[in-house]
Formats: C-alpha cells, structure tokens, sequence
C-alpha cells in the first residue's frame, strides 16, 4: 500500500525502451554506451545487459565505483576530470578499463604526475551547448591537449567527444534534427582534421532527443543516450517519446481537495519532483502531467490537468472539471514527471507495477 510519495516504474515499458536503442545501434552499427545516471541502479543496468549492452557512461566517479560493483568493466566518466578525486581514480583504473574526460592541457599534465594505471582519454568538445568543453573550432587548443597526452605512458586518447544538451530546448522533432545535424558536421570536421595523425580516433555523441529521433548515425562512432530508459514528459513534447513510453510515474497521496478553484494538494513537493518545469504546448508552466489511475499502474494522460506548483512538500495539481470531482484526500494521483532523471535522483528507489522494490545508489 502506497501512503508516501513512490516513483512508479512500469518494467515492461522500460526493457521495451532498452530494446529500441539497442537495435537501432546494431542498423547503424555504432557503439552504445548508455549513460546510467538516469536509472542508477544495479537492477536495471542489467536489462541493458541482457540486451548485449557491454560499455557505460557515468556522470561520477562514486557512480562509476557503484556500477564496477556490479561487473561492469568498461566505464566512461562523462563529466570533466576533478583533479581532487584521483585516488579514487587511481583505484578504479586499477581494476577496469576506465575513461576520462578533459578539456585541458593543465588536467593533463596533473593527470601525468599521478596516474597509477593506464587510462582512456576523450576531449570535452563544446559542439554548441556553450557548457563546457574546448570549442569544435579551437584547433590550437586540441593541439595543446593532444601533444600533452602523448606525453605519458598512461594516457591514450580515445577520440572526441560532445553532448548536445541544447536539443532538450528543442520543441519538435525538426528542430531537434537541426540540432543533430549541426553537432555531427562540426565533430566529423574536427574528427576529419586530426584523422590523418590519428586514425583509430571516434566520435562519441549523445543526447536522448537526438538519439531516439533520428535513424541515421552512421557518420559517428559511440553515442550515450541515457534519459530513454524513462523518458518523462520533456522528452514527449520534444517528439523524442510518446506518453505511453514513458516508464517511470509518481504516485502521490491527495491531502486536500480545493474544487472551487480546480486544486488538489498532495504530499509531493520538490523534495520529490525536483524543480525541472517545462512550458507545455498551451503555453502553461508546468511541473508533471497526470494520468489515470490503473491498477497498480496508470493509464493515459488526463487533458488540461497538469502538476501547477511545488513547494518542499507540497505539490498543487490543477484538475479540469470533469476530473475534480475523481480525487478525495486519501487517494492517490499519479503524475508523470517533467525531468525523470532529477526525480528518479530524489526518490532513491523504484516501486514496480507489479509491486517490487528496487534500490538505487545512495
């Protein structure tokens, strides 16, 4: 029996999402090495395995320690090298095939310094993000960079690497696409200038918006979607995702009914939800849809209700007419989130349909 907010995972809808991925990469013949931070689990890095996946991406090292406890041997840290954290670098290069990633020639040369093993290294390229990352076209820099790695045993490069966060501003499948070509043509410039001095270079690209709409990806090398194990409610106004592939709802308790202005309150707040909004198609600020109950799970999306406001606890649902009349304290809403890798974050753990529990890294 539910009484506190739970996040809701519908594991049929999940290993169908895996499934999707991994045979558009085996069309494309590219490598996928999905990011697990959405997830974070042991439990379900393994359906990825089961779907002949062998390479990861984590976004930290107490992350990438997390997923090595559970045989993974091939891990890719996609967030730039922390210089303070390299006796827990030393320690993972010691017992798997760790990848790091820098964006300059000072990292570098630290890196050079104090390795203990040898390491995988990408070069953060900032393709169009503006987050973080050496400019597509800065090639003096990846100059720099590039004659400092070959300066150690320890480090071999591995090629070229970007996230194009900015399609998640996207808001429909042609813009996301725009996205996509834009990022591919400056990394296949960058890759076809510094090809001829290193030819086992790849070009690794990733983004779930990209990575579910488009089909083609046969001009780059290693992509790292990761939010698509989910999905949530950005990634199907982006076009990236229908709402029945969305895996992952909240269910929280209604506390109060206010029907003279179309409100519910619930125990569920940004403790919960996070405070990821999203502008809906009617121009609403949002912060989740809600969708009806079924069972232990839920159906379709109720129209013109939506998840109005979040305070530490509380959360505000507006309901149309004809649903606020379905909700009395004691009930329980669900709620599809906005942002599912910043909730799944919070809550800690899963609650499956069928009613499983799943744990998540603390």
């Amino acid at each position: 029996m539910i009484t506190v907010p739970a996040l809701l995972l519908n594991e049929q809808i999940c290993r169908r999402n895996i499934r999707n991925m991994a045979e558009k990469v085996k069309r494309n013949n590219v490598t996928l090495r999905p990011h697990f931070k959405t997830h974070q689990s042991h439990e379900t890095g393994r359906w990825f395995r089961e779907e002949g996946t062998q390479k990861i991406t984590v976004s930290s090292f107490r992350m990438a320690q997390y997923f090595a406890e559970d045989g993974w041997n091939d891990i890719l840290v996609a967030f730039p090298v922390n210089i303070l954290e390299i006796d827990t670098i030393n320690q993972l290069a010691k017992e798997i095939k760790l990848s790091l990633l820098v964006e300059s020639a000072d990292v570098v040369r630290f890196l050079q310094e104090h390795l203990e093993s040898a390491v995988d290294v990408y070069i953060k390229v900032d393709a169009g993000l503006h987050r973080t990352g050496v400019s597509w076209d800065d090639h003096k820099t990846f100059n720099e960079i590039l004659r400092s790695l070959e300066n150690s045993s320890l480090t071999s490069f591995r090629g070229f690497l970007t996230h194009s966060g900015h399609s998640y501003r996207a808001r429909s499948m042609n813009e996301s696409a725009s996205v996509h070509n834009e990022s591919i043509t400056r990394m296949i410039s960058l890759k076809n200038k510094f090809l001829p001095e290193y030819p086992d270079l790849i070009i690794s690209v990733g983004d779930t918006p990209t990575c579910s709409i488009m089909d083609d990806f046969s001009m780059v090398d290693e992509i790292r979607p990761g939010n698509y194990v989910f999905y949530d409610v950005t990634q199907s106004i982006i076009g990236s995702c229908t709402p029945d592939q969305i895996a992952v709802a909240m269910a929280c308790p209604v506390v109060a009914t206010h029907k003279e202005r179309n409100e519910i309150v619930i125990y569920g707040g940004s403790v919960h939800f996070a405070k990821d909004s999203i502008v809906d198609t009617n121009g609403i600020t949002i912060y989740g849809k809600v969708v009806r109950n079924s069972g232990n799970g839920w159906g379709e999306i109720i129209e013109g209700s939506y998840l109005k406001k979040l305070s530490q606890e509380h959360g505000i649902v507006y309901l149309p007419d004809e649903a606020i009349n379905d909700y009395s304290p004691g009930d329980i809403i669900k709620i599809l989130p906005v942002h599912s890798c910043t909730t799944a974050n919070l809550m800690k753990g899963y609650l499956t349909v069928d009613g499983r529990k799943i744990n998540m890294m603390l």
